[in-house]
């Protein structure tokens, strides 16, 4: 629900309540493996007959609730913590659990089915631990998977959800991430990117070590979830007893469904409250100089309340912060406001920064309140939930990628972001109270150039990785992304994968990369190629802070090689 009102050209978002991410190595166990090796082992378990009497995929919301409320923790054995009451109390209030049993019955009859969760609906932590009680997989030896666009939100998710099951992370819940694994031969529940299931579906065509996949935030469209969607519409084929849910945040889940051969659609409402929507009455030539204003005037004349602004990224984001810092001291010195912390959101900040976010706001004084300002890429947009926002300024951009095929060239391109995602980021201020969404554009723009749907990032990245990994699989026709790998010798004439192709398609690395380093070895510059390739796979190294920008630039001229970006890397 959202009332439209307009700004004056002076003043001018799962659903996870997630806590702190544990940044702790992987279990001494698990340590030095990958995560296809922990896979291979055999898996152990509890049984001391909690589940006698349960019949998989005839059970009821009653008797998983008599489950969850006994004070024996049927998964480990263990009496339940007093902590696990109160988050017990918590998560029945959630608008999921009024429709378990509708969710029950739809599952069983079912091997594919379609889940809607609007914001705050509690799908992403609550929907895995529904099937868990039905498919009792560590009776059978079988694991549950649940995909995540981004590593951020599945390990958070992973966390919370350990917590709500009181058990310990990477124990019977656990995470799986690129670099990083926090699983054991004891996990049921895995929470993973959808590019790591996508590996391991590289190896395991059938996925056999799963009883249910659940792919989630499939709205999102990223690469690996549309290739995922794409094997596992195969995979049941092979596996009538894989069970697969397809799990969307917007309502237009139609396209899955009827991809899916119709497959049946639950739709549950979110826990949402009405926002207001502004607009601005013109269009603005400096949206970040318009967003600053915004975010200090919210400051100094709205209630209490988080604010959440979005930009396009660290540049942006790091600038924002440093500026919003300074003006909101002026403010306290010169316009008696509260005190406000402001704190950057993006994918490269380090795990223990990310966390800073989820602090309280500080206190006020004087009868003004203090606030916390979270500076966020588009994130926090679906993946991301920071309760007590209750502001969210929206300048309407985002960086999208986007691979040109014919000078084989992949950018970031800050673009108008679509009205899905405008809804969501209205969205996210109507978590936990009425909220106000502060649009830096005019309505006009908002319903006559803003597209539909953000466009699938399969439709502008470059597929020639994405194909290497599928020729392991089943042959394809993508003619740029074949002659390019054709072009490293990763194809024979016959588009068959020649040796260095197979060796080539076992690093999750960009092709062109991967041949670099492969070959470094018969050039005898392996060590240095190594460093090379590592420092083009992350984001960018030399940090330009927006206070400090002089500085930085003088300590990165120290490693400046006249001979080009590459050799100034390895320096």
């Amino acid at each position: 629900m959202a009332t439209k009102r307009r700004l004056s050209n002076d003043s001018i978002e799962e659903d996870v309540d997630m806590n702190r991410i544990s940044s702790s190595e992987s279990l001494s166990s698990m340590k030095g493996k990958t995560d296809l090796e922990v896979n291979e082992e055999p898996l152990v378990h509890h049984d001391a007959g909690e589940f006698h009497g349960l019949i998989e995929h005839q059970t009821t919301a009653e008797q998983a609730e008599k489950l969850e409320s006994g004070k024996v923790n049927p998964f480990t054995g263990e009496t339940f913590s007093d902590r696990y009451v109160g988050i017990l109390k918590v998560r029945r209030e959630l608008p999921v659990h009024q429709q378990r049993q509708e969710f029950l019955e739809l599952y069983q009859k079912n091997q594919i089915m379609v889940f809607v969760g609007e914001t705050g609906s509690g799908k992403t932590t609550q929907i895995p631990q529904f099937v868990l009680f039905d498919e009792m997989p560590h009776l059978k030896g079988k694991q549950i998977a649940c995909t995540q666009p981004r590593r951020v939100a599945a390990m958070s998710v992973a966390e919370r959800v350990a917590n709500e099951m009181d058990v310990k992370i990477g124990e019977e819940v656990g995470y799986s991430v690129r670099f990083e694994h926090k699983v054991s031969n004891k996990t049921i529940l895995k929470y993973m990117t959808d590019g790591m299931l996508l590996r391991e579906a590289m190896e395991d065509h059938d996925l056999t070590r799963y009883s249910c996949i659940i792919l989630d935030e499939a709205h999102e469209r990223t690469l690996a979830t549309d290739i995922l969607m794409g094997l596992i519409k195969q995979v049941v084929l092979r596996r009538p007893d894989l069970k697969i849910i397809v799990m969307s945040a917007t309502l237009d889940a139609e396209k899955f469904q009827k991809y899916f051969n119709e497959a049946p659609l639950l739709a549950v409402p979110g826990r949402t409250f009405p926002v207001e929507v502004y607009y601005t009455p013109e269009y603005q030539k400096d949206y970040l100089d318009s967003a600053m204003r915004t975010v200090l005037q919210i400051h100094a004349t709205e209630d209490e309340g988080d604010i959440l602004l979005f930009l396009t990224g660290e540049d942006e984001i790091e600038d924002a912060v440093a500026r919003l810092s300074l003006e909101s001291d002026k403010l306290v010195r010169e316009e008696n406001c509260g005190p406000m912390k402001v704190y950057p959101l993006y994918g490269s900040l380090p795990p223990h920064q990310q966390q800073k976010i989820f602090e309280k706001a500080p206190e006020g004084y004087n009868g003004r309140p203090g606030r916390k300002v979270i500076v966020s890429t588009n994130i926090a947009e679906t993946s991301l939930t920071i309760d007590g926002v209750v502001y969210v300024v929206d300048p309407g951009f985002s960086k999208q990628k986007v691979y040109n095929p014919r000078i084989r060239v992949e950018s970031l391109l800050v673009t108008p972001v679509s009205k899905a995602s405008a809804q969501q980021r209205a969205g996210r201020a109507g978590r936990t109270r009425p909220g106000k969404c502060f649009r830096l554009y005019t309505e006009e723009a908002f319903q006559k150039e803003l597209i539909p749907q953000s466009y699938p990032e399969i439709l502008r990245s470059n597929l020639s990785s994405t194909v290497l990994e599928l020729k392991k699989l089943a042959p394809e026709t993508m003619m740029r992304a074949l002659e390019e790998l054709y072009y490293l010798k990763c194809l024979d004439e016959d588009g068959n994968l020649t040796e260095l192709g197979r060796l080539v398609s076992l690093y999750p690395l960009d092709p062109m990369l991967a041949v670099m380093l492969v070959k470094s070895c018969e050039l005898k510059c392996a060590p240095e190629m190594l460093t090379i390739v590592s420092m083009l796979s992350v984001p960018n190294v030399f940090v330009r802070p927006g206070k400090d920008k002089k500085r930085a630039d003088d300590v990165k001229s120290i490693f400046t090689h006249p001979d080009g970006d590459h050799l100034t890397l390895l320096n």
